[in-house]
Order: structure tokens, then C-alpha cells, then sequence
């Protein structure tokens, strides 16, 4: 062990490189998923699906396939009428389509078989009568029409397809536009793309005439409890959710999901436990992947290069269902306004509803699209007044310990060592214009939340909880109901009592996301984990650490120390935690959204190849520099920002979540045709860790999760603006938009 540090802390876990603790377990193929799960008399479930993309539901006949050998129980829409929603204030769900279907892949009703091929042979034989109606694949048509309305159960107060409008302004923004010595006005696109993880969304459900049980591939378990207590009319106390191991998630198990309330209807029907996993092209349908958005930005820069003036307007299509779909409108506007400073600004963005799957949160909610308008925008400004686009971010830095122009408080900061690593990691001063003609160099920056300040539904309680239970064997257990959904929270919960207690990392266990056994945690989405759970852990172990040091040594045996303070205790050594909601946001409506304890801020440089003759580009390498205030563990550090980067870099290339707008069906619903970055295509990366010491994140962490992902886009079509002089302004970037663009430019 190391010496304590200043704060009492022993320093033998914290900043060191560590393996996930469950790492061993995935390599080996011991660990289990959702899907690995059986028991005794299980059924197997499947899904009705909507062929058509808007119509009512005239009848549904399920005689033909009752009559299939081995089929035990159906279900239809109207057993389960409730409607649900992740967000309260737009609940438009239910289980299964009742009155009518709003998309292609819309789930209608379900079968229970002995097999899982019996369960599909029957769904085949479910015949659904639809009367058809008019189908809105385009968000502007579906904006603009007040005849076709796709939520016409919304009441009098809704005679539209809007699912939320924001329209926020500060400051005179058009005004200083005009002042402005070089403006930048274009139009953007920023196209849908799914998740694409590994496994595929699985549900399993037992009911013992008294508890209800679901394990689910989710990433919110908390709120799955909630809306199957909800649908479902049973006392919550009745309902326990689990995760098993989780094969990815980014977003896109964000939502509760139709197959959660099928499997447990079933499983209370037949008195059997029932399972249901998606096919991959199921996992199309159920989606919740990014938005796409059609984006008009004006960006105006004094002489000097400072940022006057931003204007946006955005148009988001939503797809069938609301998801998160009211944070994306606020998203899209209120997470922009850093790095750097604005002098004034002005947003209005409108998520629509069409008849296309449901879209919602994929890393970097909301904010990656705009982001990659802005930067782009900015470097167009620049390039007018003959500004190094890099020299432009430094000048407009927002500081640190600082608000932002609509109302953010801002406390760590490293975006210029963020700059200034890439900067010099590129090699930018001596090779940004000296490429030659077909290579280039982009940049780009930004900034995202550690964590909502608010939960998503309204209340007093901790977002995050915390136990920690020690044995006089030395073992340690901490009980919390995060979701490990890859990004590491269950090695990180290991070692923070491993930091604050002394004990062997190794000799912790961690028993997460089980509604019965752990405290509730909202879940992982919105960068919040590592900063909300760390901080409920490090306030547990302090209690339990405080008992330690009253009745012994820190050198003496781990393992004595508890005998010693269980002795004196006469009682099992357990202590709570908890991460408090803090007041933040500005005075105003919608001014708490988009606020978060903490920001990370992030910074990369891209290097393209393009070749003029064919449009055939590639990205040859990303360096990419990271203020995630303090790397808690910079191995799971260098992972997530190599994620991002390659996520980012795959929207940029080829990835498109599209419908045929004749018949709205899916363009590419399988892991074929919907193209996803090999090893081939991903370019070298270059991850730059950069510490801030946020001072009020756990050992002075922020957010690592989502936040490297904004600049990449932005980065290579600067990078390609480089190489060849071309504005790349919709995505994905093909060669033929590359050869068009070049073409425009000759002309």
C-alpha cells in the first residue's frame, strides 16, 4: 500500500490501470446474458408485427394459429391498453398496438410456444385486418399537416404532429448578426443510425402466482420496474427486475420495450416462465437510435473572431413514439453552448413525429448532430477572416468556474489542454494546408453533461444508492443498482472501497441492478454513472472507513480490522450512500435541462485521405484528447473515448437508418446491408487523457462515456474541407456526394 494521500485516502486503486472485473468471465464465454437463461417449463414468445405503416387495426384472428401443435397462449393489445412512456409528460406506448399501427415493425400482438420456430410458424399464421391510412415519412410534411395526425388519441390539445417544440433565445441575436464581420449561414443533415450492439434485446419472465420476475437486457432496470408495475396494475412490491450481463446497450435499451410486458403477461397467462429475444431485425424495428435532423445555422464572428452571434433551427424526425423525444428538442439546443462562449444566442427545434421506427438516445443524445453543424459552421466563419481554426476555439474558450450564455454553470475545464494536445499530437502548426492536394487536417470541440440534474420523473429521493456490507472474512460487498452495460461501473465500485478502505480490489463483490437486492440507481444513460454511483460509494465507504480507524491500524490485516470494528459494534458493519439531486439549471423553462454537476469537454484532430477521381475517402487517424477531470481507471478511460471515436467515424462514413418512403419499409434491417466499421475501416486513434480535477466529482471525475464522440464528425468533414475544398454538409459522406460537391466547385 502507498501512503495515504492528503484526504486520507490510501491511494491503492484510484488512477490505476485495472481489467473489468468481469472481463475474465466475457472472454471465457462463462458470463451470462439474458438469452443464456432457462428454466424449468420455459415457453418461448414472439412478435406479431405491423405490415403496414399506419392503418387501424380492424380485427385480429388468432384461430389458425391456436391450432399449430405445441402454440400454449396468445396475446393481443387490448390485455395490456395502458400506455407507458420513459418520460412521463409523454407516455403515447402500450405493449401492443390496440387501436391502430403507427410504422412498419410495429408490434401487434404476441405468441407463446413450446419452441422458439412453433412461436414464429404461429405468428406467420395471425391474420390482421388494417384499415390503411395515410402514411408521413417526411418531418416537414408531418409538421405541416394537421389532417393526418399519428397520435390522434392525444385529445383536443394536441392537432398536430409535434411531440415537443423549443424556442429559446438570449440576447439580441439578430442584431448582433448583423454587426458580425463574417457570417456563416448553411443547411445541414444529420442521418438516423442505430445502435448496432452485440447482443440483441431479450427478455425472460416468471410469475409465482405472488412475484412477478423479469431479467431484461436493459440499461435502466428502475424504470422497466416502474412501467411493468404500471401496465401491468401490480404493486410495485410485487415486481423484480434484473439485468444479467449486458452485451452493449448505447442508448438503445434506454426505453422499456414491448417484449418486457409480452413475456410477463404470458408468464402470468400460462403459469410458466416465457422468454422472448429479438431478431436482429427486430432490433431495427424497436430502434431508439439517433435522430435524424435537418439543420439551418447562422454563425456570426466579430473581426477579432469572437462568436457574436448563433441561430439555429431545427427540424427533428422522431419516428412513431416519443421515447426521450422531449429532452432531443432541448438537447439539440441547450448542450451547444460550450466550449466556448457566446455572445448571444437563439434555437428553435421541433421533434416531429413521421411513421418510421421510434427514434431516442444513442450516444451523445441530442447534441452530436448539432454539433457537428456548429463546428463546422464555425470553421466556415473562420476561413472567411483567415483565422486558424484552432486559434479561433481558443479565442471564444468559455473558462472555467463560469455560466454560459443560457444559464450552465461550469466548473472544471480543460478544453485548452484538450486543444493543445491535439494540437501538438497532430503535428498541426507544421502540417494543417501542407499536405497536398487529397490529404487534410479538421478539428473540432465540445462539451457534454456528467449526469442529468434531475431524474427523469420529478422527485425528492437520491438518484443513485449505495450499500456496502464487510465481512470479518476481509470480503467486501457493495450492493447498488447501477447497470453495467459495458463501460465499467462494476470494476469501478470494486475499487473505490479497495481506495477508501484498504482492502484487495479482488476480495470486493459487487451485486448490481436487481430491484429486490440493491438500492435504486436510475440507470446508465446520460453520462451519469460513474459520477452519481462513485459519489454514493465514496459516502459509504467514508462511514464504514471512519468504524475501521477507531478500533485499529491502517497496517494491520484488512480482515482484522472488521473483526475489531464488528466486535466493538456488536452488529454486521453496513453502510449507505447516496448521490443528491443539486439545484442547478437557469430561472426559466426548460432551463434545467441540459444542466449537469459537472461538464467534460474534448477535443480531435482528424486526418483524411480523398481521392478526387473515384470520391473514395478514408479517415487514416483520429487524435483525440479527453477532460474527463481525473481518470479513475485510464485504461476504461482509453476504451470509451476509442468507442466514440469509432462510432462517430462509422456515422460519418456509412451508417443510415432509412425507410422507403413509398411503402416505409426499412432500407437495411440486418448487420449486412446496414454497414458498420470493421477493423478495416477504423482509423488509427490516438487516445489523450486529460485531467481537470473536477472539484465536485468523485476523486475529481467527469463523464467519459459519450462526450468524445461530438467532435468526430465535425473533425473529419473539416478534414476532408481540407484535403479537397469541399463542404461536405450531409451525412453520411459518400463518394458521390465528395465527387458532386467537386463537380459545384469547378462549375
Amino acid at each position: 500500500m502507498t501512503e495515504e494521500g492528503k484526504d486520507g485516502r490510501r491511494g491503492v486503486s484510484i488512477g490505476r490501470r485495472q481489467r473489468k472485473n468481469e472481463g475474465r468471465l466475457k472472454a471465457t464465454g462463462a458470463a451470462m446474458y439474458a438469452d443464456d437463461l432457462r428454466l424449468p417449463r420455459m415457453l418461448f414468445a414472439k412478435t406479431v408485427r405491423s405490415t403496414e405503416p399506419h392503418a387501424r387495426i380492424v380485427r385480429i384472428d388468432f384461430s389458425e394459429a391456436k391450432k399449430l401443435p405445441g402454440v400454449i397462449e396468445t396475446l393481443a393489445g387490448h390485455e395490456l391498453p395502458e400506455r407507458y412512456g420513459v418520460i412521463p409528460w409523454t407516455q403515447d406506448e402500450q405493449a401492443l398496438c390496440v387501436d391502430k399501427v403507427r410504422f412498419v415493425g410495429d408490434p401487434v400482438a404476441a405468441v407463446a410456444a413450446l419452441d422458439e420456430r412453433t412461436a414464429e410458424e404461429a405468428c406467420a399464421l395471425v391474420r390482421v385486418e388494417y384499415e390503411k391510412l395515410p402514411a408521413l415519412m417526411d418531418p416537414d410534411e408531418a409538421l405541416a399537416r394537421t389532417d393526418v395526425l399519428i397520435h390522434d388519441e392525444r385529445g383536443a390539445n394536441h392537432q398536430d404532429n409535434l411531440t415537443k417544440r423549443v424556442q429559446l433565445a438570449f440576447g439580441p441575436v439578430d442584431e448582433k448578426l448583423a454587426q458580425s464581420a463574417s457570417i456563416a449561414e448553411a443547411d445541414f443533415f444529420y442521418e438516423g443510425s442505430t445502435h448496432a450492439p452485440i447482443e440483441p434485446h431479450c427478455a425472460l419472465a416468471q410469475w409465482d402466482g405472488v412475484t412477478l420476475t423479469v431479467w431484461s437486457s436493459t440499461q435502466i432496470p428502475h424504470y422497466v420496474h416502474r412501467a411493468l408495475s404500471k401496465v401491468l396494475g401490480l404493486s410495485a412490491a410485487r415486481v423484480r427486475v434484473i439485468q444479467p450481463v449486458v452485451g452493449g446497450a448505447f442508448g438503445g435499451k434506454s426505453d422499456p420495450f414491448s417484449l418486457e410486458f409480452c413475456v410477463a403477461k404470458l408468464a402470468m397467462k400460462t403459469g410458466r416462465p416465457v422468454k422472448m429475444l429479438y431478431t436482429r431485425e427486430e432490433v431495427f424495428y424497436a430502434h431508439r437510435g439517433r435522430h435524424p435532423m435537418k439543420m439551418r445555422y447562422r454563425v456570426g464572428l466579430s473581426k477579432e473572431g469572437a462568436i457574436e452571434a448563433v441561430d439555429s433551427k431545427i427540424v427533428i424526425d422522431g419516428g412513431a413514439y416519443a421515447s426521450f423525444g422531449l429532452v432531443t428538442a432541448y438537447y439539440a439546443g441547450q448542450l451547444l453552448t460550450g466550449p466556448y462562449r457566446f455572445g448571444t444566442y437563439r434555437f428553435d427545434a421541433a421533434r416531429v413525429y413521421t411513421n418510421k421506427p421510434p427514434c431516442g438516445p444513442k450516444r451523445g443524445h441530442g447534441s452530436v448532430q448539432p454539433r457537428f453543424a456548429f463546428e463546422c459552421a464555425l470553421d466556415m466563419a473562420a476561413e472567411k477572416l483567415g483565422i486558424d481554426p484552432i486559434e479561433v476555439r481558443r479565442r471564444n474558450f468559455v473558462g472555467e468556474n463560469t455560466e454560459t450564455v443560457n444559464g450552465q454553470w461550469i466548473t472544471s475545464n480543460g478544453f485548452m489542454q484538450c486543444l493543445e494536445s491535439v494540437e501538438r499530437a497532430s503535428g498541426w502548426r507544421e502540417r494543417r494546408g501542407k499536405l497536398g492536394f487529397g490529404r487534410g487536417l479538421g478539428v473540432a470541440g465540445s462539451m457534454y453533461i456528467s449526469g442529468t440534474a434531475y431524474p427523469v420523473y420529478p422527485n425528492q429521493m437520491p438518484q443513485s444508492g449505495v450499500v456496502v456490507k464487510l465481512d470479518r472474512s476481509g470480503r467486501v460487498t457493495v450492493y447498488c443498482g447501477a447497470s453495467d452495460i459495458g463501460q465499467g461501473i462494476n470494476t469501478l465500485l470494486a475499487q473505490i472501497p479497495a481506495e477508501e478502505l484498504g482492502c484487495d480490489p479482488e476480495d470486493v463483490s459487487v451485486v448490481a441492478a436487481d430491484t429486490d437486492l440493491t438500492p435504486v440507481d436510475l440507470g446508465a444513460y446520460s453520462s451519469r454513472v460513474t459520477y452519481m454511483c462513485g459519489l454514493a460509494a465514496i459516502e459509504a465507504c467514508r462511514k464504514l472507513r471512519a468504524q475501521l480507524d477507531e478500533v485499529s491500524e491502517a497496517t494491520d490485516p484488512f480482515a482484522l480490522r472488521v473483526e475489531k470494528a464488528e466486535a466493538k459494534a456488536g452488529t454486521t458493519l453496513v453502510s449507505s450512500g447516496a448521490y443528491r439531486t443539486q439545484k442547478l439549471g437557469a430561472d426559466y423553462r426548460g432551463g434545467t435541462i441540459g444542466a449537469s454537476p459537472a461538464y467534460s469537454f474534448s477535443a480531435h484532430v482528424a486526418q483524411v485521405s480523398v481521392d478526387a477521381e473515384t470520391g473514395l475517402w478514408k479517415v487514416e487517424r483520429i487524435w483525440a484528447a479527453h477532460d474527463c477531470g481525473k481518470a479513475l481507471n485510464p485504461t476504461l478511460v482509453e476504451g470509451q473515448i476509442e468507442g466514440s471515436v469509432y462510432m462517430g467515424a462509422g456515422e460519418a462514413q456509412m451508417e443510415a437508418h432509412t425507410v422507403y418512403p413509398e411503402n416505409g419499409l426499412l432500407r437495411a434491417p440486418n448487420l449486412l446491408d446496414y454497414r458498420i466499421p470493421t477493423s478495416l475501416d477504423t482509423p488509427e486513434i490516438d487516445s489523450l487523457i486529460v485531467e481537470s480535477n473536477d472539484p465536485s466529482g468523485p476523486y475529481g471525475a467527469k463523464e467519459a462515456g459519450e462526450g468524445p464522440l461530438h467532435p468526430a464528425i465535425p473533425a473529419i468533414a473539416n478534414a476532408i474541407h481540407d484535403a479537397v475544398g469541399v463542404r461536405l454538409t450531409r451525412l453520411p459522406f459518400s463518394p458521390g456526394d465528395i465527387l458532386r460537391a467537386l463537380r459545384e466547385r469547378k462549375c
